[in-house]
């Protein structure tokens, strides 16, 4: 086994040649291989930022000039050029957000099921990481939330080596050096190690003047409960920092004035009314940014005096605020790539975490004393990015308006934080209760911990709370299909079998069949071929009957384990003899499958119909297709209108109605990507180089397992009877075709039925006219139902010293079975506001009393209806609960009798001035 650290992973060829000295870091005890004269490894924090010093021959590049030298220097070298992907990795199921350039290619890549687009390749991916996001700003650019991994990739198989560690140490040297212009003494190779997604290797971390650019990672371990395997796919997994090169190069005070250009941090400072630090102070602390080590407080400590020593409080307070301004500079960015990539801000997935930099970012701009909209900063970003980011300026319209719903979400959640945050007095409010606090309502902790301390609680909010719950979210577990749910023991018996051929795919329209049985076991039959679908990708299993010799067996239901598809039968099978010596003929019930088939084709016709409604952030979050209906769950941030679900249904009937084919292509994974988008990847994203491509021409292309109509014409019609919002975010679109529509319509009419006899409806369209009128009729009923309301109460409010029962120096205001409910409570409420009461009222409920109890605010440090509704609870036999000004409760006692019970409470209590 390999050991971390053994000097033999790094003792390479390239550093021996070209004399380069193997040292150890006489700061933090790091080997690093260098031809420079330091005894440091040119690293933070054991170096401050000296890279402002070096001469450097490229002179200034901008962020894309810095992407351009890469990629260009990169394919001259042989390396195909490959498009990034979108900042949301839709391909994986275990990961949110696109971290790294390598994730592009993971886990069907990395992995050896299937090849790379090219080899080697060369990519600048967008990636976002949120896990630092409290550093940004505060280490001058160090930390960001977004960033251009620029990686170069090779993929080693044992039958065909491209290239390796010396190879890659060399493209390193000559692109900063020869490219770049930095001097080659002040190239530093730092030996580390790198561990993620259960692979490892030995890495190279690549620093010029205590700026890292680049690191060299060799893919070559599987980790295994501690221990090491060589894996047989070596790779190569680079990353070079674009961003940080621009700032190497441009050497301006902080990285973000090198990526976004002066202007716009300019444009910030004046929008959100910041004074813009001393150029030269800034200059002059830069050079120390690299001291501050976020983990570390007494760094951030130590940095802050050295500068307040050096330029006084005054200018302090304003690097704080820039600081603060650099990291809403940031998260804009952030922000505009995530929902240009289709992202809608929820409570899960990346949907959660576009929603914490919002916020986050809110929190950031509150502190700066800006009433500056969000949306008007994002947009400044987009004018920034659009040109090299088509997506976020193709989505402009929709980045605003989520902002700005997500803005007035944010602003009416702080108008209810006391009443939140109150709830949480009684508890110890750790960590977790904090995030706990945070998943649950979305309060900012900085709000939690003001609200807290006026009610003389104190609680410490970790420095990296953000971080700290970004990590949490980062990832979900990979969700197992179907036959996931079987016992271990036979999904092990089923892997054994070679796959089962899949005749539903070759001909969906094949009723019945014969084939050959494989095994058989505990009611489970496997067969060499079958036309029985098994549940996968919403779809719901066929059901139907197989015969085996003189016996029938009804097929309850179908599972495929890999590419064994496992039919359940209603009983064990019989046979007598050699199993597999037997054929069976099958036969599926072919109207359930065809209305399966009418509603899957329907689902993907609705959903384009849907994305061509909203826009490219609809992106399905679930489905299912049975004989019945399809339902099809989208990422969307309201309820359509009526209009709107008119065109959607409009759209989807126009698609049924012009016949169009539905084609099937068997395509190369990259072949389908190129053509179609990862818009393919709706249903999930197999794990095989071919995909299996359901085309509607024109319309809609989806990898999907499922049977299909030939054409959209047998889908026979779209109709959508329930809409819903199943969760923050995502909304819930059910809809019936074909027969099914005539058969809703039937359900529908004959609820109506009785309505429309009990109002002497002979037609739907008499009864609306009816029903208006009735509504009408309603309308001028509440009108006057209200006037005698208020002159109810006003009446009772003038007799109230004739009914109030005097306490000592209290009233007691009974309100004993009022007309209705809500008069009552509007009386109490009331009462909150009168000197020296409290209001009880009583509705009897047969044997029990319904109590609501209200205590004028002036009372409230004498006496508490929570307190007052325990004890009628406790004495008279019942239950209540509330709060101090007002408590409910059900007694077992007549009103009298709790009237008689308060009062006498109320005496003991000696209620006098």
């Amino acid at each position: 086994m390999k050991k971390i650290g053994d000097p033999r992973e790094y003792r390479l060829r390239f550093f021996i040649e070209h004399s380069y000295d193997r040292r150890v870091c006489s700061s933090c005890q790091t080997p690093f291989w260098t031809r420079g004269d330091s005894d440091r490894c040119n690293d933070i924090p054991c170096t401050d930022y000296r890279f402002f010093d070096i001469d450097i021959g490229s002179g200034p590049l901008s962020y894309e000039q810095s992407l351009e030298r890469f990629l260009r220097f990169f394919e001259r070298e042989g390396h195909r050029i490959i498009d990034p992907a979108p900042v949301v990795a839709r391909w994986r199921e275990d990961l949110y957000l696109t971290i790294a350039s390598i994730v592009v290619f993971q886990p069907h890549v990395t992995s050896g099921k299937i090849p790379p687009p090219a080899n080697p390749l060369v990519i600048a991916q967008p990636s976002i990481r949120l896990e630092d996001i409290d550093n940004v700003g505060l280490t001058f650019g160090r930390h960001m939330t977004n960033f251009t991994m620029g990686g170069h990739h090779a993929f080693n198989y044992r039958d065909r080596k491209i290239y390796w560690k010396d190879e890659t140490v060399e493209y390193a040297k000559r692109f900063f050096v020869e490219e770049i212009g930095v001097p080659e003494e002040e190239l530093y190779f730092k030996e580390s190690w790198w561990e993620g997604g259960g692979n490892a290797g030995p890495c190279l971390e690549v620093a010029v003047g205590g700026l890292e650019v680049a690191t060299l990672v060799f893919m070559q371990y599987e980790v295994l409960d501690g221990s090491y395997r060589e894996i047989p796919l070596k790779i190569v997994d680079t990353g070079y920092g674009i961003e940080r090169i621009a700032w190497l190069t441009s050497k301006t005070p902080t990285a973000f004035h090198a990526v976004y250009g002066s202007d716009l941090i300019d444009r910030f400072h004046r929008k959100l009314g910041v004074e813009k630090p001393d150029r030269d102070m800034l200059s002059t602390l830069a050079r120390y940014a690299g001291r501050i080590d976020p983990d570390d407080p007494s760094t951030i400590d130590r940095f802050f005096r050295i500068a307040e020593e050096t330029f006084g409080r005054e200018s302090i307070d304003v690097l704080k605020r820039s600081m603060t301004l650099y990291s809403i500079v940031d998260h804009t960015k952030t922000l505009a790539l995530m929902l240009g990539d289709g992202v809608v801000p929820s409570n899960t997935g990346e949907g959660y975490l576009a929603r914490l930099v919002i916020r986050r970012t809110l929190k950031n701009m509150r502190s700066l004393g800006s009433d500056v909209a969000l949306s008007d900063l994002v947009k400044l970003q987009i004018d920034r990015w659009g040109p090299l980011y088509r997506s976020i300026e193709r989505n402009r319209s929709y980045i605003a308006e989520i902002i700005d719903i997500e803005e007035e979400k944010f602003r009416n959640l702080i108008s209810k934080a006391p009443t939140i945050v109150a709830r949480y007095l009684r508890r110890s409010l750790d960590l977790d209760s904090l995030i706990e606090i945070y998943d649950s309502h979305g309060i900012p902790p900085e709000i939690i911990e003001a609200e807290l301390s006026r009610r003389g609680v104190k609680v410490e909010i970790p420095r990296n709370f953000y971080s700290l719950v970004a990590s949490r979210h980062a990832s979900t577990p990979i969700k197992g299909g179907r036959g996931e749910d079987l016992d271990r023991s036979l999904r092990e018996w089923a892997s054994k079998f070679p796959p089962t051929r899949r005749l539903y795919h070759e001909d969906p329209y094949m009723r019945e069949f014969t084939a050959r049985i494989l095994g058989f076991r505990d009611g489970w039959l496997i067969l060499d071929s079958t036309c029985f679908y098994p549940t996968a990708g919403g779809q719901i299993h066929d059901v139907g009957e197989i015969t085996v010799g003189s016996k029938s067996y009804r097929v309850v239901d179908v599972v495929k384990v890999g590419d064994v598809v496992l039919h359940k039968l209603d009983r064990p099978l019989e046979i007598d003899g050699y199993a597999e010596s037997i054929t069976v003929r099958g036969s599926i019930d072919w109207e359930r499958r065809f209305r399966i088939m009418r509603h899957h084709t329907a689902t993907h016709i609705v959903l384009a119909a849907i994305r061509s409604v909203f826009g490219d952030h609809i992106w399905q979050a679930g489905a299912e297709k049975t004989e019945f209906k399809g339902r099809l769950d989208v990422t969307h941030y309201r309820l359509p209108s009526e209009s709107e679900l008119a065109k959607i249904e409009e759209l989807a009937n126009m698609v049924v109605d012009q016949r169009r084919s539905v084609v099937i292509h068997s395509l190369d994974r990259y072949d389908a990507e190129s053509r179609f988008g990862l818009k393919i990847y709706q249903g999930g994203v197999p794990d095989t180089r071919v995909l299996r491509i359901v085309e509607i021409p024109g319309w809609d292309a989806e990898a999907c397992y499922g049977t299909h109509v030939r054409n959209t014409g047998e889908v026979g019609g779209v109709k959508i009877v329930n809409v819903s919002k199943i969760a923050d975010g995502v909304v819930r679109f059910e809809y019936v075709a074909g027969s099914r529509i005539a058969e809703e319509y039937g359900r529908e009419y004959r609820s109506l039925k009785p309505v429309m006899e009990a109002l002497k409806s002979g037609s739907i369209s008499e009864l609306r006219a009816r029903v208006e009128g009735l509504i009408r009729q309603v309308r001028d009923m509440e009108s006057v139902i209200s006037k005698y309301r208020s002159q109810w109460i006003s009446s009772f409010l003038d007799g109230i010293d004739k009914i109030a029962i005097r306490v000592g120096g209290v009233r007691v205001i009974p309100v004993i079975d009022p007309p209705e409910i809500s008069i009552g409570r509007e009386i109490l409420k009331k009462v909150t506001g009168m000197e020296r009461s409290i209001g009880i009222m009583l509705v009897p409920r047969g044997e029990r009393t319904m109590v609501e109890i209200s205590v004028s605010r002036d009372l409230l440090d004498r006496v508490s209806a929570r307190d007052l509704m325990a004890s009628l609870a406790s004495s008279l036999g019942g239950k209540g609960g509330g709060r101090p000004d007002h408590a409910s409760g059900v007694v077992g006692s007549s009103s009298r009798e709790v009237l008689r019970s308060l009062t006498g409470f109320l005496e003991d209590a000696q209620m006098h001035s």
